[in-house]
């Protein structure tokens, strides 16, 4: 575990979209959750993630990039709404047979034309 420099210890480690993937696909099938891992579901899921999300930064008004006056109770519970946004977001986009990294990189390059720097 390496320590940031607010004091707030981080756990170092890569992980790409896919292993996400498929972490999240076995965790549901070793529960017997897939029957309930419809678009739909997983769609209302997130939306009800964001919400908690939001929830988070409801009443803070603006706060500074790299959140240096909050505590490292309030990072911890920030990363971990973070996350199941990310992780209802892998899972719907596989549940729909889409690439979500390939998606992303598209995205970003149509943006890129879109919005150019000039």
């Amino acid at each position: 575990m390496e320590k940031s420099d607010d004091n707030c210890p981080k756990k170092v480690e890569d992980v790409s979209l896919e292993d996400l993937r498929d972490k999240l696909a076995e965790f549901a099938r070793v529960r017997g959750w897939e029957q309930y891992h419809s678009p739909r579901n997983l769609l209302l899921a997130l939306v009800g993630e964001v919400g908690e999300l939001s929830e988070i930064f409801q009443w803070k008004g603006e706060v500074e990039r790299g959140l240096p006056n909050w505590s490292c109770e309030d990072k911890e519970h920030l990363e971990e709404e973070l996350s199941d946004v990310l992780l209802y977001l892998i899972q719907l986009s596989d549940v729909c047979g889409l690439d979500l990294g390939k998606a992303a990189l598209t995205k970003i390059v149509k943006n890129a034309k879109k919005y150019p720097v000039n």
